[in-house]
C-alpha cells in the first residue's frame, strides 16, 4: 500500500457500472455481509430487517459451522428472497476470514458488515450512504449502537487501543471509549464497532479487506486504523442508531472468546505499536497480557460458582 494518501472516495467514484458498462453515478446499492455462528436466536430478525431496508440489493450470510438451526433459518428465508445468499463453511474460519469470503460475493458499490445480533431500521444503511456521499473524506462509517433497552453502547466510538495503557489500567476499557459529541451529526473517531460498518467496496478491496490473522476481536480496530493510514476518516453518524444485543453467540464459549481477544490485542500491538515500544519492554507486556488473561478466566469461573 502506498504511503501517499489516496484521493477522496465518493459515491460517484465507487459507483457500479450501468448499462453498456458506463458507471451509474447515482448508484446507491448496498451489499451486506453477515457472519453467523450459532445465531439461530437472532438471525431471522437480523435478516428480515436487512431485506426490508432501503437500497439493500444483496445480503450474503457466511455461516461458520453453526451447530444449531442457523443454516435452516437462512435457507428458508433465501427461498423467499433471491437477494439472500448463503455460504456454508465446514469449520469456523473466524470472523475476519468469513467477512472477506462474503465480500467476494458483493458486487454493489457499498459494502456493509452487520452482526447477526444487530437489527437495522429501514433507512439506517441508506442514510449512512447519504453521510458518506456528503462527506467525501469519510472512508468507513458506523452508527451509535444501543441495547434492547435503548441504552447507548460506549464502544460505538473508540480510540486506538494502547496495550501498555490498557495493562497499566488493569484492563479497564473507559480510556478506549470516546464520548458522543452532541455538536456533530457525523463525528470523526479512531474506530467504530464491527457490529455495523459501511464503506465503499472499492476501498475495502484496495485495503485488502480484513486481516485474517485475527480470528475474533480487534479485526475491526485494525481495519479502521488502516483506513485512516490510507488518508480517510473513520466516522460515526451520531443521528443514526442500530439495536445490538452484543455477544449472543459468544456467550456459549466465554473462555475461547477471551483467548481470541487477547491474541488479537497482541497481534494489533505487533502491527501498530511494537516499532515504537522499547525492545526490552515488549516481553514484559507479553507476560502481562497473558497474566491478565489468567485473571479474566479466574473471574469467569468464580461467576459460574456463584
Amino acid at each position: 500500500m502506498s504511503d501517499k494518501p489516496l484521493p477522496p472516495l465518493t459515491g460517484e467514484q465507487s459507483a457500479a457500472p450501468g448499462p453498456g458498462g458506463v458507471p451509474d453515478h447515482g448508484a446507491r446499492d448496498i451489499g451486506v455481509v453477515v457472519v453467523a455462528h450459532a445465531s439461530a436466536g437472532t438471525i431471522e430478525r437480523c435478516l428480515s430487517a436487512l431485506l426490508s431496508a432501503r437500497d439493500v440489493a444483496r445480503v450474503v450470510v457466511v455461516d461458520n459451522a453453526s451447530p444449531d438451526d442457523t443454516v435452516a433459518i437462512v435457507e428458508r428465508l433465501a427461498r423467499r428472497d433471491p437477494r439472500l445468499g448463503l455460504a456454508r463453511n465446514p469449520d469456523n474460519r473466524g470472523f475476519a476470514a468469513a467477512c472477506n469470503q462474503g465480500a467476494t460475493a458483493i458486487a454493489q458499490p457499498w459494502v456493509a458488515f452487520v452482526n447477526p445480533d444487530a437489527f437495522v431500521s429501514r433507512d439506517t444503511l441508506a442514510r449512512l450512504v447519504d453521510c458518506a456521499i456528503a462527506r467525501p473524506g469519510a472512508g468507513l462509517l458506523g452508527v451509535e449502537q444501543r441495547d434492547e433497552h435503548g441504552v447507548a453502547d460506549p464502544a460505538s466510538r473508540r480510540a486506538d487501543p494502547s496495550l501498555r495503557e490498557q495493562l497499566l489500567s488493569f484492563g479497564k476499557r473507559d480510556s478506549l471509549y470516546l464520548g458522543r459529541d452532541p455538536n456533530q451529526d457525523v463525528q470523526p473517531v479512531d474506530a467504530v464497532s464491527g457490529a455495523l460498518m459501511l464503506l465503499p467496496s472499492v476501498l475495502f478491496v484496495r485495503l485488502g479487506g480484513f486481516d485474517e490473522g485475527y480470528r475474533l476481536h480487534a479485526e475491526d480496530l485494525d481495519l479502521c486504523r488502516r483506513v485512516r493510514q490510507a488518508g480517510y476518516e473513520v466516522v460515526v453518524a451520531n443521528h443514526l442508531a442500530v439495536t445490538h444485543l452484543r455477544g449472543v453467540s459468544s456467550r456459549r464459549r466465554p473462555a475461547w472468546v477471551e483467548l481470541q481477544k487477547h491474541r488479537g490485542l497482541w497481534r494489533y500491538f505487533r502491527k501498530f505499536e511494537a516499532a515504537e515500544t522499547p525492545a526490552l519492554l515488549q516481553p514484559i507486556l507479553w507476560l502481562a497480557l497473558w497474566a491478565h488473561f489468567g485473571l479474566v478466566l479466574a473471574r469467569q469461573r468464580l461467576r459460574r460458582l456463584r
